[in-house]
């Protein structure tokens, strides 16, 4: 049975116009999703120009040729519905575990989106059962691999056209079922793809766009924790805050630096912690704590370009050919491919791994007695403890991993189609593995908070802000003081599951780009 839809969210989709807010909404699930009423006449006029095309008997790539290299081939219209099935059979050759629901309903959405700016030709009926589909909880199987970003993401794209023609599996409350139950269950029957229809659905960039904003809005909670873990870290080794004063940052000029110090001296207001140690007379902390504004201001930059292409990017039209009813054109382009998004996603790396690269950085200070001045490895009676010794090892192995990780996508390319499609973008890989690189990032963060709430509990009774003292108590609620050596792994699951929440403290919340 499908899922009732008491209590959801309704999300309101005027195509062009949806911001991150609303796709961050659609990522975390529980809505429902509807179309503007103003969105409807468009895709009538696309669609009644396919018609007139087909009916006239022209010629038109896309409507009644071949595709990709086989576009010169003809095809008379007693078979475009044959073409169309065929297409979306050969191209459904994608491979790997399935997509998880949170990227499959943005795929769903953003292809509603694309599909409603009135250029792709397609019935009205088949954008209104992928939207009954998405809030009946009925997502198609969509395996994870076999897109190189051009010519759309064509493989996982059919994956999800074959739902809509009754082939293949869908996922119902998290149960498999064929696609043909999956459609009865919202009263539909497979359809019979018109002309361009089954092109329309498979082309574009909405599962690589998907994956990135998944990347986009993960990383926004990474960013956030290693800002928190980074106030905590440096007052467990009783830092200086003179590195936030204003009148540096504003002597540079980079926005995000500004922003970051302003936020993070928001966070340590009112600390007792820091006004213990005002004369000690200490001039200059390591990068990793000094720097905090500069690297993750520069981090936070860079989320908020990749932010706006993304969210163009979603309500893009970027299908092949585009119809364009004002004057009865359909136009062969390229906005299938799929580069903005590659490089959106390239660049959300570098941000992931900066964030992990620098917290792994703290983790080590912390642990080093000669730097912070606090227990080696953060524990007492060591030698029979190895207290967080092992802890920082997965860290460094988790940077590390993300170091290879973030090798760009976007400069890889293998030609396809035999030589048609000669440069394609790899974005659905520079997206896809995001999800790996911010789990990475997570855990080294959450190990971070973890190391400078041990450290701060070392400098007990001195207390920190009221902000940063309902943090730590959030924290000791998932990990307790460590008094000796215990088994450390769900410490450090229940850490990452901390470094991957939602909502922040709001000095950090406001620096958030889908919050703009």
């Amino acid at each position: 049975m499908a899922s009732s839809s008491t209590d959801m969210t309704l999300c309101h989709l005027q195509p062009g116009e949806v911001g991150l807010a609303t796709l961050r909404q659609i990522y975390q699930g529980n809505v429902r999703i509807e179309l503007a009423d103003s969105a409807r006449e468009k895709v009538l006029a696309s669609q009644q120009t396919v018609q007139r095309i087909v009916e006239q008997g022209r010629v038109v790539y896309g409507i009644n040729t071949g595709f990709g290299k086989l576009a010169q081939t003809s095809i008379p219209a007693q078979r475009l519905a044959e073409l169309q099935r065929n297409l979306v059979l050969s191209h459904s050759v994608g491979i790997g575990e399935d997509l998880p629901d949170n990227v499959v309903r943005l795929v769903m959405a953003t292809k509603v989106l694309s599909l409603s700016r009135g250029h792709s030709g397609i019935r009205m009926e088949v954008i209104e059962a992928l939207i009954t589909l998405f809030n009946a909880g009925v997502m198609p199987c969509i395996p994870q691999k076999g897109s190189v970003g051009a010519s759309g993401d064509l493989a996982p794209l059919a994956h999800l056209s074959l739902m809509l023609i009754g082939e293949g599996e869908v996922r119902v409350n998290g149960e498999k079922v064929s696609a043909v139950a999956g459609l009865a269950s919202v009263g539909l029957e497979p359809f019979i793809l018109g002309p361009k229809e089954g092109l329309a659905l498979l082309n574009g960039t909405q599962v690589s766009t998907s994956l990135a904003l998944r990347g986009l809005f993960e990383g926004e909670r990474v960013f956030a924790a290693g800002l928190v873990a980074g106030a905590m870290s440096l007052e467990a080794i009783k830092g200086s805050v003179k590195p936030l004063d204003p009148r540096i940052h504003a002597a540079r000029g980079q926005e995000g630096q500004i922003a970051v110090a302003a936020a993070v001296a928001s966070l340590l207001e009112g600390s007792d912690i820091v006004t213990s140690h005002a004369h000690c007379g200490r001039v200059q902390d390591p990068y990793s704590i000094r720097c905090v504004p500069q690297v993750m201001g520069a981090c936070l930059d860079n989320l908020k370009h990749s932010a706006r292409i993304l969210q163009i990017e979603a309500n893009a039209a970027s299908d092949n050919p585009l119809v364009f009813a004002e004057n009865g054109d359909v136009i062969s382009g390229g906005n299938f491919h799929a580069e903005p998004v590659a490089f959106a996603a390239d660049i959300i790396a570098l941000a992931v791994a900066e964030i992990g690269a620098i917290s792994e950085r703290r983790i080590a200070l912390l642990l080093d007695t000669g730097l912070s001045g606090l227990p080696a490895f953060l524990v007492n009676d060591g030698g029979v403890n190895s207290g967080f010794m092992i802890a920082q090892v997965t860290a460094a192995a988790l940077a590390s991993e993300n170091k290879s990780l973030a090798h760009p996508g976007s400069v890889d390319s293998l030609p396809t189609s035999a030589n048609q499609e000669d440069h394609v973008s790899m974005a659905t890989y520079a997206a896809r593995r995001l999800g790996d690189m911010c789990f990475n990032t997570a855990v080294i963060v959450g190990i971070e908070a973890m190391a400078a709430a041990q450290g701060i509990d070392f400098n007990r009774p001195l207390q920190s802000s009221a902000i940063m003292e309902a943090e730590l108590r959030t924290l000791r609620e998932k990990v307790a003081f460590l008094e000796r050596d215990r088994l450390m792994a769900p410490d450090v699951e229940n850490m990452r599951l901390w470094a991957s929440r939602e909502n922040w403290p709001a000095p950090i919340q406001s620096l958030l780009p889908s919050f703009l």
